[in-house]
């Protein structure tokens, strides 16, 4: 017995239990019964320890051991967790136990708001796919797409009492109703593309289905545009009456004419020309063709020749005027009614009336006829006879009238106000007044419905340009017709954040069949083929919604020909995706539509890292959140270990990581300096024929590197010619193009490092010199080691640009086993790689083209800010009718941070500037020049600008210092270029 005490006398017998002992409770003692059981009766372990819950307990127990009250756990169960907090460990503002707060990162609507249409006659619309109108509004910043699609939200919407309810700054955010971002709120500029879809009646009363998609107006967010132009037939291009044509404006109208997309215009902020240039009406009529005919030399410069099918103006109905802040638009046609309706006797034709209300045709007051020349003294433009001058008339009685004087006059247009209304403020008063003498918006919707196609009518040039399957499947044509008995079939280009930004919705555009919730669908990715189905996905839908930017109207389905957002689909999808049925109709093979192709590059890189190491895995989530949420943004990690984001500008990116830091990754973050990325390139032919042995030295390949014809990587890269084309196609176009001979136009191997990279490889062997059955044996290793190599060039790994890389010899290795591709694929490289620093090779950087408006004296701060930034002017000049300069000049976009800023101080804000992503060029100086010394914390002189970027970023990448050429060249190919003096040092 005295083995179960220690020597202090305490019991350390076996425990009841372990559950018991652990809880802190002392041990009940253990008697166990002393009878050994018979034979015949089996033992088991329950019997043995059977407890004498009525026995005595010898156990001594402490004072300290003794237990006075019942331990938390024993008091609330097991299943309940316990904190048990120390005095002083916490604030008292922080509780010990934290309630779960939901937090949310957009605005959204508590409820569905009231509407002047009935929902269930909107979801009813969907079935009939040619009374809807798929439309995008686009345009510069602050041109007016967000206060023209809210003044439609407010004919739709019955909001105005939530409105009238607020004043100053809180009701102006009220208004901008599709900017739910947090940051969109607080900085007053759309950073995401918002959709909504509204019932809206034409000038005849007939209502039709709009499903419009307001875009962001920066340049730096035009990949939202690019997503949203991928699911509409129509573009609403919005253009600010006095700014004109900017920069924004001229790449959507030309991305819209190249992929085909229908075309109309809205001039908007009309007031402007009346109430802040003060231009009398014969003027404003100038200003007003001058800005339309700007949007016409664009697209006649878009596609040469060809601009007629896409002229805007507003006799053929496709231009409308509007002032979003009053509340009225309208187009020639709707104020033509508004005269056939004013006066019913008088017998107009309002068709034939409005096509005689713009351009050089003239109004004779005495003769009451139209006449193609002013015949009489006072003949005016019917423009201005008939539709400004009434407007202006309208604009000066409202503002300078006494309130009895005034309501006479508009009584005497049928405009009847209230006492109380009479008094407000002029600009509410101009308001009140427009919107009963305009009415609604059915000139534009007129407008909207004559000149874009309906889903069925734009599905032909849909399929045509951007689904990669055949057209003569039974899919195929279920697309074609819109067919909503036919195969689900969506193509994703969106996603949209929930409000707790912890997932993403799927938005895309409805192609055939019905989209409902429970189907089981397959998502294909970007990289999905037939032969590789490695990107493919099941799911299901969970959720079917109508997306209406601040709340979302759950749907049992949606059909062909509408937009739709999606629930329950999003794992998988980053940028696009097509959604098909687990299995289509007669068994066709699925097809994905082609990725959303982009204005131009994300160039603009920083570096991040978490502050705490620990949290990696939370910042990688988060990355991998962005990079769904905006459609440019790439991320990749370095070899050196960074973490890399690409965008398009400092705005841009500052939304990024603002995002990354709140919304996704809810962390603190290191942020490096933002650097760009750069272009490798040669700029002659290299110097000798640079070969390359295999590691087994069976194999030899001899390439040469030489620049490409001006324009062949443009080509490549905008898709007008593809490697994976016909051979007989390929060629034909080099030979038509560029002067390419037949044998070397069909002997054209790859574009690198893929199918649309700005790099040609060449197959240059003679078929006399090289056995052809044996190199066709090594092609694809070949192209695989060519990919590599113009991936990440010699000088910085940075990807090469503009270079033709002709295999000239090859001798390989009979038997397969010596010419496989460990062998071969390194190989290719590094003949690339030598071809390459034989070729005098240069580093290209990005350039922006800047855009500048602002006063005439802001013009010089320009020109003494870019020239200290290496950038130049290239052109100045007035915008017509105002007193507003445009300067357009390039800035190379290394120099380009902190530009906008600086320019603002020197022009005291008055200037605003667009930098947009214009062209590769050339960094002047020798990369590989040894004897360029640089000092620290001295700018480089211009000749030693390449060298300067190498050294640095190769050093930032953890690279050795310099560029080894002997690291890529055979021992005896360097030994004898370094006896010859070819190279040096």
């Amino acid at each position: 017995m005295d083995d179960l005490y220690d020597e202090f006398g305490n019991f350390i017998g076996e425990a009841e239990s372990e559950e018991e002992s652990d809880n802190g409770a002392p041990a009940a003692d253990a008697y166990v019964y002393d009878d050994e059981p018979e034979d015949d009766e089996p033992v088991n372990d329950q019997q043995l320890m059977e407890v004498d819950d009525e026995g005595p307990s010898n156990a001594v127990i402490l004072h300290e051991d003794k237990q006075y009250y019942p331990s938390a756990q024993q008091v609330y169960g097991a299943d309940v967790e316990t904190l048990v907090q120390e005095e002083d460990a916490q604030p008292l503002t922080q509780p010990i136990v934290e309630p779960v707060v939901q937090k949310k990162f957009t605005v959204e609507e508590a409820d569905l708001p009231p509407v002047r249409f009935a929902r269930d006659f909107q979801t009813d619309l969907m079935n009939y796919p040619d009374q809807v109108r798929n439309v995008v509004l686009a345009g510069h910043l602050h041109h007016g797409k967000t206060a023209f699609m809210d003044m439609l939200v407010m004919e739709t919407h019955e909001i105005q009492d939530r409105l009238d309810k607020r004043a100053g700054r809180s009701r102006d955010e009220q208004l901008r109703y599709t900017d739910t971002h947090i940051l969109e709120r607080q900085r007053g500029v759309s950073i995401k593309a918002a959709p909504m879809s509204l019932v809206l009646q034409s000038a005849k009363g007939k209502s039709h289905l709009f499903n419009i998609m307001d875009t962001p107006g920066h340049v730096n967010f035009v990949d939202e545009v690019a997503a949203s132009l991928r699911l509409a037939d129509g573009v609403v291009l919005v253009v600010d009456v006095v700014e004109g044509v900017q920069v924004n404006t001229e790449e959507i109208i030309k991305h819209a004419v190249l992929e085909g997309v229908a075309l109309t215009l809205v001039v908007s902020k009309m007031d402007r020309l009346i109430l802040e240039l003060k231009l009398p009406p014969a003027d404003a009529y100038f200003k007003l063709k001058h800005v339309i005919e700007e949007v016409n030399t664009v697209i006649e410069s878009t596609i040469p020749g060809q601009g007629e099918k896409y002229r805007l103006s507003p006799e053929k109905g496709n231009v409308a005027f509007s002032c979003s802040t009053l509340g009225w638009s309208f187009t020639l046609p709707s104020f033509a009614k508004m005269y056939s309706d004013s006066y019913p006797d008088s017998g107009i034709n309002s068709d034939d009336f409005s096509k005689r209300l713009w351009g050089d045709i003239y109004f004779n007051p005495r003769s009451r006829k139209f006449s193609r020349k002013p015949l009489q003294e006072g003949a005016k433009r019917s423009f201005v006879h008939w539709i400004l001058e009434p407007i202006y008339k309208l604009f000066s009685h409202t503002i300078s009238e006494s309130p009895e004087d005034l309501k006479e006059t508009l009584a005497s247009l049928g405009i009847q106000l209230k006492p109380s209304q009479l008094r407000t403020d002029a600009r509410e008063l101009l308001k009140l007044a427009c919107e009963q003498f305009f009415g609604t918006s059915g000139g534009f919707v007129d407008m909207v419905v004559r000149h874009v196609p309906s889903p069925i009518e734009g599905s032909q040039r849909y399929l045509e340009r951007y689904y990669t399957g055949p057209l003569d499947t039974e899919t195929a044509e279920s697309l074609k017709k819109c067919d909503q008995d036919g195969p689900l079939v969506v193509h994703v280009t969106k996603l949209f954040n929930t409000t707790d930004a912890k997932t993403f919705h799927s938005f895309g555009r409805v192609l055939s069949g019905i989209a409902k919730p429970g189907d089981q669908v397959r998502v294909l990715g970007e990289g999905y083929t037939i032969e590789d189905e490695e990107d493919m996905v099941n799911a299901t839908i969970s959720d079917v919604w109508i997306a209406e930017s601040r709340y979302n109207v759950p749907v049992s389905g949606i059909p062909a020909g509408s937009w739709v957002l999606l629930g329950g689909v999003d794992n998988s999808i980053v940028k696009s995706a097509t959604i098909v049925p687990p299995k289509l109709p007669s068994d066709d093979d699925a097809y994905i539509f082609c990725p959303v192709k982009h204005f131009f590059e994300s160039v603009f890189k920083v570096a991040v890292e978490p502050v705490n190491p620990s949290e990696l895995p939370k910042m990688l989530e988060g990355l991998r959140k962005i990079n769904k949420s905006y459609p440019l943004i790439t991320t990749k990690v370095e070899e050196s270990g960074e973490h890399i984001m690409l965008g398009t500008g400092e705005l841009y990116m500052d939304c990024v990581l603002h995002d990354l830091r709140r919304l996704y990754a809810d962390m603190e973050i290191k942020v490096s300096d933002p650097v760009t990325r750069f272009c490798e390139t040669v700029v002659e032919t290299s110097a000798i024929k640079c070969y390359a042995l295999t590691p087994n030295k069976k194999n030899k390949l001899t390439m040469v590197a030489e620049p490409l014809d001006q324009g062949i990587a443009e080509d490549i890269e905008s898709g007008r010619v593809n490697i994976k084309d016909p051979v007989r196609v390929v060629g034909k176009f080099f030979e038509e193009n560029y002067g390419y001979d037949l044998l070397a136009s069909r002997n054209i191997w790859a574009f690198g490092p893929d199918d649309q990279g700005p790099n040609i490889l060449q197959n240059d062997t003679l078929p006399s010199d090289v056995d052809q059955k044996l190199l066709r044996s090594v092609r694809d290793t070949i192209r695989q080691g060519f990919s590599w190599a113009t991936r990440e060039g010699p000088l910085c790994e940075e990807p090469i640009r503009n270079a033709k890389f002709r295999l000239t010899d090859v001798s390989l290795a009979p038997e397969p086993i010596f010419r496989g591709g460990g062998q071969v694929i390194p190989t290719a490289r590094r003949a690339c790689y030598s071809a390459f620093l034989m070729a005098s090779p240069r580093l290209m950087e990005p350039v922006y083209a800047c855009n500048m408006i602002g006063p005439a004296d802001a013009v010089s701060s320009l020109y003494t800010v870019l020239a200290r930034r290496r950038g130049h002017v290239l052109q100045d000049g007035p915008i017509a009718g105002t007193p507003l300069y445009k300067v357009k000049g390039l800035l190379p976009v290394i120099d380009s941070f902190g530009f906008e800023t600086d320019l603002r101080i020197h022009t005291q804000g008055q200037a605003t500037v667009s930098l947009v992503f214009d062209r590769w060029s050339v960094v002047p100086g020798d990369p590989l020049d040894r004897d360029v010394r640089l000092r620290p914390l001295e700018p480089a002189a211009a000749q030693a600008t390449a060298r300067d970027f190498v050294l640095k970023t190769r050093r930032r990448k953890g690279l050795a210092e310099d560029v080894a050429v002997g690291k890529f060249l055979e021992p005896e190919l360097f030994r004898s270029l370094k006896e010859s003096g070819i190279l040096d040092g």
